[in-house]
């Protein structure tokens, strides 16, 4: 996994802020791959309850860790039990790791 420890205790604790310590956000894409260089960072935050406001809070969690991590490229899924899942979302819950 290509995250420094100070990187996921950003991540978990930001993502804790934002949506609560009900969920859990996983690492997946080619950060998980430590013979690749570059790539940017996919998370997948998963709830089992609903979220309210989803598209709005995940919008702050992305500016939020972009100005604690630096500017660089994330991207985030956010699963809650409403969630028609698609295939990247399928994928994402196959191959992701839990920080």
């Amino acid at each position: 996994m290509r995250l420094t420890p100070e990187q996921v205790a950003i991540i978990k604790q930001t993502t804790d802020e934002i949506f609560g310590d009900d969920v859990s956000v996983k690492l997946f894409g080619s950060r998980l791959d430590d013979h690749v260089r570059g790539g940017d960072i996919d998370l997948l935050v998963e709830s089992p309850s609903l979220i309210e406001n989803k598209m709005d809070r995940m919008l702050t969690l992305t500016a939020r860790l972009q100005l604690r991590l630096g500017d660089q490229p994330i991207d985030i899924l956010v699963v809650d039990p409403r969630t028609p899942l698609n295939p990247v979302h399928r994928h994402a819950m196959q191959t992701a790791i839990t920080l």
